[in-house]
């Protein structure tokens, strides 16, 4: 009957289920796993719903400030996008496996108009053993420190999505979030002279998955491998945690597929994000 009526929010009694789906695909589940892992299903802890056609093991979908379509044929990507048109637009992208994303897009475009940018080819790499080139300059950022990583991590913001994350709240939000990140010993940074010269964090941190975003090195330090080798000493962190590192990187950016080659990075999938005014 589900089935019939569309796609659903799930409760905590699906619980057990949806973390067996995500553990089956673990790399690409990362950024919804460690949100569950950590705050379960309910919406108002974890600031999105999980919503399913079926259950989760034929289909799935997160929805909150990102739309992330995790599982499903056709059928379910059209009742995820039915019910995410029912009301506001809450996302303000989606991102999840291309073959999944793209779809979904085609579908919610006609009503939510176009989009600021579709990035449609973009490696899910992963790495599974320790690489030898890690950066030992590269380290945890302390608090005391956040407001020169702060300067760096805006502006990596403004050069990856286009867009000042300070806009609307005069930078509370993205300040708090950073923060977040820093007494959560996920951020990462190699320092010269007083300034963030390398920047990195485990943006999402699964019990199987640690996915690595924001790198970041400074133009001015550009064509000096602080990328590679800096990535690599997150990379290895996470590894020596038990745990894969992943990421995500656009098809365009050859030097930086280059440099995660380099590290031992290999292509797992292929995800695309659609961001969105």
């Amino acid at each position: 009957m589900l089935k019939l009526l569309g796609a659903k929010a799930l409760t905590r009694r699906d619980t057990d289920e949806v973390l067996r789906v995500l553990r089956s695909d673990p790399v690409a589940s990362c950024m919804v796993a460690s949100r569950i892992e950590e705050s379960g299903i309910e919406p108002r802890v974890n600031h999105g719903e999980l919503w399913s056609r079926g259950g989760p093991s034929s289909s799935l979908c997160f929805s909150g400030a990102n739309l992330v379509p995790l599982r499903g044929e056709v059928d379910d990507l059209r009742s995820f996008a039915d019910r995410a048109l029912r009301g506001p637009r809450l996302c303000s992208s989606l991102v999840g496996r291309a073959e999944l994303t793209l779809p979904i897009w085609s579908m919610l475009e006609p009503e939510w108009g176009s989009a600021r940018e579709v990035r449609a080819d973009q490696p899910l790499l992963a790495l599974v053993v320790r690489p030898d080139t890690a950066d030992p300059a590269v380290r945890r950022v302390t608090a005391d420190e956040i407001d020169v990583y702060l300067t760096a991590a805006v502006a990596m913001f403004i050069e990856e999505v286009g867009v000042d994350p300070r806009a609307g709240d005069g930078g509370r939000g993205y300040r708090r979030r950073i923060a977040d990140l820093i007494a959560a010993g996920r951020a990462w940074a190699r320092f010269e002279d007083g300034q963030v010269v390398f920047k990195a964090e485990v943006g999402s941190l699964s019990r199987d998955v640690g996915q690595i975003q924001g790198v970041w090195v400074h133009p001015l330090c550009r064509g000096r491998g602080l990328g590679s080798v800096g990535t690599a000493a997150v990379a290895a962190a996470v590894i020596d945690g038990g745990r894969t590192a992943s990421l995500y990187v656009n098809s365009y950016n050859v030097p930086a597929r280059r440099a995660y080659e380099r590290i031992g990075f290999r292509q797992v999938g292929t995800f695309a994000t659609v961001l969105l005014d």
